[in-house]
């Protein structure tokens, strides 16, 4: 008795240190992970607020044609119970919503991120392989990419998502159930929920609960059986029960359906969201294999005795593990160099797949939209070349007072004032708003129709339509739209307002901004594109002569397409507008007709300054110094004309065909 209490007391300490320093190596490791984790998903976070702005894509440029709509109330609800997959298409519709205010919407995406990472992480982990914990950080790199190229893949990321936890939730519901029988009546209820939530979605459930069976538990005939569930259940549940098309039963909510396949618009980086999809079975099929093939190795080649040869306590080796020993050995080191270097491949991603040209015409289109002119101007200039920019940025300049000013300091095409080309043909998006502010309210319905048509019922399309009824006095159709509107999260109180006004003044006399366009409308129905003669804008002005914009766009399009007489012709229009001087390249384009024709302006209050005569002369000295060749004074000539009506009309296409 008494010599045993001595070995006791010898003992406890030994017992007692060893899991004491087992415990503060994992807690440092797990502070090393929150850490690394945390530093992670903050960047991730802030590069999506402020760099790529998803409002933007809420907004969609009329590029993005897959966003949902969502509207408050059961009418709207109650069709998604209907069909497998329509819960979570009813959550995401809801959750896209937050997009309208970037900071929340990337919070959104963060989150997302995060638990896509943290569901890879658990499963690893369930299978005794937490130290590829790296893998967890490319599905977050993978979903960067592409919101860094203003693509809409939220539902069905979001379905990967919920695929992956409830993944997570069968792995730990079956861990403590060795019994067969048990695990499958767990599959099979799991299975069931998941599908009527998340519909086609729930074959990758399927399958990673196969592979799992497979590698980890060796239970090769449950892991067939959950694959033969993934053809059986959708057939089921969705054809039988709930009745919907066999391949909606498959494919809702999955990469390879066809709401995104069969729209060119719709698949832009498609790849990737497959990769997402593969990421998962694809990881925990090889290295579970090479994690059980491997322990078979091993356990064939322990050695059966021990050997002779012992190493040499002198002897330099120079294996990996030994050369790099201080890199394992140093945990602070370690952090650093990882979180380094997963901060640097999230960077490339983010610098490489970015487009700065698709991303400066998302901006144009959303500051175009809400009027935010001096932001436009200064996002077009990343990007001035693009069709749609260069038409937007002449909106701009127009609102902003400066078309006949710096018109021709962004370049310029016939085609870029209406998009008139036959390429534009079914360009709706960008040019109803030219369409109602000039006046031709008939045509800006037609084309706002077409994006209800093909983009839904995108609040900011519903409110267009109000606006135009109201405008014509359709208030039968305008309530409709300020009635869905209504419904809308964000834009509910715009329409309440006009619903309320409507009650008490029907013929909205004292609405300002309604009885401009009113005053500025068209008596007369014209046909869709014929905006694009000049015989248009000339019905605008001799409706109302002070319709401004109808009569900038006029010169502009004479400027374009060099129709220099009709513009001298148009000039004296100038009296009815109250501009201070004579636009400058109005200056430009008078002098060169005046010096081409010899012909007086016949204008007493505005006529060309004395500086721009003094341009003229130079420009064409400098003209005849290269003997009159244009290629060869080209050069020279942009140098110190290229802003000017001067150089355009000597080197632009005029379009005069048109």
């Amino acid at each position: 008795m008494s010599n045993s209490r001595p070995k006791s007391s010898r003992r406890t300490p030994v017992s007692q240190s060893c899991p004491q320093d087992t415990i503060k190596q994992h807690s440092s490791q797990d502070l090393a992970r929150l850490l690394q984790s945390s530093l992670f998903f903050i960047l991730f976070y802030l590069y999506l607020w402020l760099y790529v702005d998803l409002r933007l894509i809420y907004h969609g440029a009329g590029i993005i044609t897959n966003f949902p709509v969502f509207y408050k109330g059961w009418s709207f609800f109650v069709p998604f119970l209907s069909y497998p997959g329509g819960p979570l298409e009813y959550l995401s519709a809801f959750l896209s919503q937050l997009f309208y205010y970037s900071w929340i919407g990337a919070l959104v995406v963060t989150v997302q991120a995060w638990l896509l990472s943290a569901c890879i992480y658990y499963l690893l982990k369930a299978g005794n392989l937490p130290r590829i914990r790296w893998i967890c950080f490319i599905l977050p790199i993978l979903l960067l990419v592409l919101y860094t190229r203003y693509t809409y893949y939220f539902a069905t990321t979001l379905a990967l998502l919920f695929t992956l936890l409830v993944a997570c939730l069968y792995s730990k519901m079956t861990s403590s159930q060795p019994v067969t029988s048990s695990c499958l009546l767990t599959f099979l209820l799991l299975s069931l929920i998941l599908y009527y939530l998340a519909g086609g979605a729930f074959l990758l459930f399927a399958v990673v609960c196969a592979i799992h069976e497979l590698t980890f538990r060796s239970r090769w005939k449950t892991s067939l059986c959950y694959l033969l569930s993934a053809a059986v259940i959708p057939y089921v549940v969705g054809l039988l029960v709930l009745g919907v098309g066999s391949i909606d039963a498959y494919s809702n909510l999955m990469p390879f359906s066809w709401k995104i396949l069969d729209y060119e618009a719709r698949r832009r980086l498609v790849a990737i969201v497959y990769l997402l999809y593969l990421l998962a079975p694809v990881t925990l099929l090889v290295f579970g294999l090479g994690r059980r093939f491997g322990a078979r190795l091993h356990f064939a080649k322990r050695p059966t005795g021990r050997k002779s040869g012992k190493k040499h306590p002198n002897r330099i080796s120079n294996s990996p593990a030994e050369v790099f020993s201080w890199y394992s050995c140093s945990p602070k080191l370690r952090f650093f160099v990882n979180s380094l270097l997963l901060l640097a491949i999230a960077g490339g991603a983010g610098f490489f797949c970015r487009d700065e040209n698709l991303r400066t015409r998302f901006k144009v289109d959303y500051y175009a939209y809400h009027k935010m002119w001096p932001e436009l101007l200064a996002s077009a200039q990343h990007n001035p070349d693009n069709p749609f920019i260069a038409h937007a940025v002449n909106r701009a300049l127009y609102h902003v007072g400066r078309l006949g000013y710096d018109m021709f300091s962004w370049p310029q095409h016939p085609d870029y004032l209406f998009l008139s080309d036959e390429k534009y043909k079914w360009m709706y998006w960008q040019i109803f708003d030219v369409f109602l502010y000039l006046g031709v309210v008939n045509m800006a319905e037609n084309a706002l129709t077409e994006c209800l048509e093909g983009l839904g019922g995108r609040p900011m399309i519903l409110q267009r339509l109000a606006l135009i009824n109201m405008v014509k006095g359709n208030l039968g159709s305008a309530k409709i739209y300020l009635g869905a509107l209504g419904k809308t999260l964000f834009h509910a109180e715009w329409a309440n307002n006009y619903l309320d006004h409507l009650k008490t003044d029907p013929e909205l006399s004292g609405d300002k901004y309604v009885q401009h366009l009113r005053s500025l409308c068209l008596d007369k129905d014209c046909p869709i594109y014929s905006l694009f003669t000049e015989k248009t804008l000339l019905w605008l002005l001799e409706r109302n002569s002070q319709n401004r914009m109808a009569f900038e766009y006029l010169m502009a399009r004479y400027l374009l397409r060099k129709h220099l007489g009709k513009f001298v012709q148009n000039l004296e229009r100038l009296e009815d507008f109250d501009y201070p001087e004579l636009p400058t390249h109005y200056e430009e384009a008078a002098l060169i007709y005046m010096y081409q024709t010899g012909e007086p302006l016949g204008l007493s209050r505005y006529l060309p300054s004395l500086q721009k005569r003094q341009q003229i002369e130079e420009f064409s000295r400098i003209l005849t110094g290269f003997g009159g060749d244009k290629k060869a004074a080209s050069r020279e000539l942009s140098k110190r004309f290229r802003n000017t009506y001067f150089f355009y009309c000597m080197y632009a296409p005029s379009g005069s065909n048109k």
